[in-house]
């Protein structure tokens, strides 16, 4: 294994040392009010005010820790002739396009990631693509900002993701490419979508798995995360880590699409702290919880719990939550369906999200967390170290459209030690 960054990541709230981020692009406009349901977007986003909101959000990173950059990584990959060769097959067998793959194959590096990313539009040559009436060969990648879905760091690993709609299949071929092949990464590669026919139940999506502890994960179990796809976890987990592993399943609810991902519902802020939505994480009586138990590679226990944070407690890590939208049920949705609990630890109890939460805020203020806004940061006047708690806020007018906020668009590479 060629040498670079150890990637290391043991909790959701250990100091960032490494992240990988993605603007918002020209693929962003090149969606239409028909292709919007399949870009899973809520609505079209202005690029010119959402790459403005993402400006702040990869300035407050790129000042506590080391940012890589999606389309940098890709064309390291791309340099590579048999890296590019191996990600361009299975793109293009993939997505039924492969009367261009030797077109791609002879583009530079730079124009080629372009395309994987923003789109490749389809020849009208033939009446078989005049009939199709399909603009594009390969779709652009609307969702790509959102870094965390197509990958999982778990200690020195990444699981790539077997994703729930097949519009975003080729996120995951790139951070495969990306962890295996660009030579900035140490780490061993899992990829789900290996060895899986194409009608496999097995499906699992960074935003359902949270690592928070070294033994413990945090996963959801809803439309993008299966069952199927968290045994295919599990039975990792039996033949790779020894001792004891817990993980704990919340079950969640189909609608509203605000709810695609358990980190919608629930992220950590620090060792004794932690977001929620409440009528999902403690009123729920619908939805199980359910606690899965290995000891050294076998399924010793699977049985029902209360709630998350009762099974927590029980392992030893006691969170008192802060209520999404604060007291009032009417302030609790409409701020959960803009990523109202959707919170991106870059250290122990200090944390981004969007200012436009303000009763969410008003709560994390009452818990001792410094209310900071991202300009402010940026123009010097105030300084994350200065504050034991912290909320470090950025706009999001356009960011959120996209069905997702803080946590969704990072990607952790390393995190330093939690001392629990």
């Amino acid at each position: 294994m060629e040498s670079g960054l150890k990637i290391e990541v043991n909790s959701e709230i250990g100091k960032l040392e490494a992240v990988i981020l993605h603007e918002p692009g020209p693929e962003v406009e090149n969606m239409t009010p028909r292709n919007v349901q399949r870009a899973l977007y809520s609505d079209i986003l202005n690029l010119s005010i959402a790459r403005k909101e993402y400006e702040q959000l990869a300035s407050v990173l790129s000042g506590v820790s080391k940012v890589y950059h999606m389309k940098d990584l890709l064309c390291k990959v791309l340099d590579r002739r048999e890296a590019r060769t191996r990600l361009l097959q299975r793109i293009c067998v993939a997505e039924n396009a492969t009367e261009y793959y030797m077109d791609l194959l002879d583009m530079d590096s730079a124009a080629l990631a372009r395309v994987l990313v923003e789109g490749l539009p389809a020849r009208i040559n033939s009446l078989t693509s005049f009939v199709k009436n399909e603009y594009y060969a390969l779709y652009p990648l609307y969702n790509f900002y959102f870094m965390r879905d197509a990958a999982v760091t778990m200690g020195n690993a990444a699981l790539i993701c077997r994703m729930a709609n097949r519009v975003r299949m080729r996120e995951s071929f790139i951070m495969n490419a990306i962890y295996a092949k660009s030579g900035e990464f140490d780490c061993k590669v899992l990829d789900a979508n290996d060895f899986q026919p194409s009608d496999s139940a097995v499906m699992m999506e960074g935003g359902d798995i949270l690592v928070i502890r070294d033994d413990i994960l945090l996963v959801g179990n809803g439309v993008r995360t299966s069952t199927q796809g968290i045994d295919f976890l599990v039975d990792h987990l039996k033949n790779t880590c020894g001792g004891k592993k817990h993980i704990i399943v919340q079950q969640l609810p189909s609608t509203p699409e605000s709810f695609i991902h358990l980190d919608m519902a629930f992220t950590m802020l620090d060792v004794d702290s932690c977001m929620i939505f409440k009528p999902l994480i403690l009123d729920n009586r619908q939805f199980q919880t359910i606690h899965i138990t290995l000891d050294n590679g076998n399924v010793t226990s699977i049985r029902s719990v209360p709630d998350i944070l009762s099974a927590l407690r029980n392992l030893g890590i006691d969170l008192e939550p802060v209520i999404c939208g604060g007291n009032d049920e009417w302030d609790q949705e409409r701020e959960q369906w803009h990523s109202g609990a959707n919170f991106f630890a870059f250290a122990p109890g200090k944390v981004i999200s969007y200012a436009r939460n303000v009763h969410t805020l008003e709560q994390l203020d009452r818990a001792g967390y410094a209310v900071i806004s991202a300009e402010e940061i940026m123009k010097g006047g105030r300084k994350t170290d200065d504050y034991r708690r912290c909320v470090v806020t950025i706009e999001g007018s356009e960011l959120p459209r996209g069905g997702g906020g803080a946590r969704c668009m990072t990607m952790p590479l390393s995190r330093r030690k939690v001392d629990w």
